[in-house]
């Protein structure tokens, strides 16, 4: 009897056990399909006070990519003045951001890989999402900057090629010129030799 009250306890215990590590299990499988893990939450990200959300940053780039010339001036203005009144790693990522941003007048994408450097040599003043976005856009700014070089390059060496030619163009133009006047001066002078002869002729005839 005793037995076989030790044996039902036994596997009471195992029994729940057994039903602890299912829920722990669970919300282990839950944490890796969606991407967390308890172990590895940035503990950074808990003590930056007022530090946006990634969507806030996303949001405000596609307004700026999407948006007419106005909303594109008032947000580049809007984050350019923010990080020179109050500079700091949000600020100066904010607006590093709208540079690194094409298809408004003010991306500019030297300054932005620059700005962008600097805001990651400070990772610890950054959330996660923080650093997934400058990273992103740095590898962006780079391979933008170094397209828009080769542009400018491409651009620089036609312009070249276009003075080279004209240049050769107006030497020709300026050789024909000059041969004509050489031919305009002959023809002068043997107009002036025919109407000698032409002269001498008539006053022949007339003494004749």
């Amino acid at each position: 009897m005793l037995d076989d009250r030790l044996t039902i306890r036994v596997r009471n215990v195992a029994a729940t056990a057994l039903l602890v590590s299912l829920l722990v299990g669970c919300e282990s499988t839950k944490d890796f399909l969606s991407g967390t893990s308890r172990s590895d939450t940035p503990s950074g990200d808990i003590g930056i006070v007022g530090a946006p959300e990634a969507e806030q940053y996303l949001d405000e780039l596609y307004q700026l990519a999407s948006g007419d010339p106005a909303t594109q001036a008032e947000i580049f203005a809007d984050a350019q003045a923010g990080s020179q009144l109050t500079p700091g790693p949000q600020t100066n990522l904010r607006f590093a951001l709208v540079l690194a941003t094409p298809g408004h007048p003010g991306s500019d994408a030297q300054r932005a890989q620059s700005m962008l450097r600097e805001v990651l040599a400070r990772t610890e003043l950054l959330t996660q999402g923080e650093i997934a976005l400058a990273t992103i856009h740095l590898n962006a700014a780079e391979k933008l900057a170094v397209s828009q070089s080769e542009a400018q390059r491409l651009r620089a060496s036609s312009s070249r090629a276009a003075q080279s030619q004209e240049a050769a163009t107006n030497q020709r133009l300026a050789a024909v010129e000059a041969e004509n006047r050489r031919l305009r001066r002959e023809l002068d002078v043997a107009q002036e030799k025919l109407d000698a002869i032409t002269s001498i002729e008539r006053s022949i005839r007339e003494q004749e």
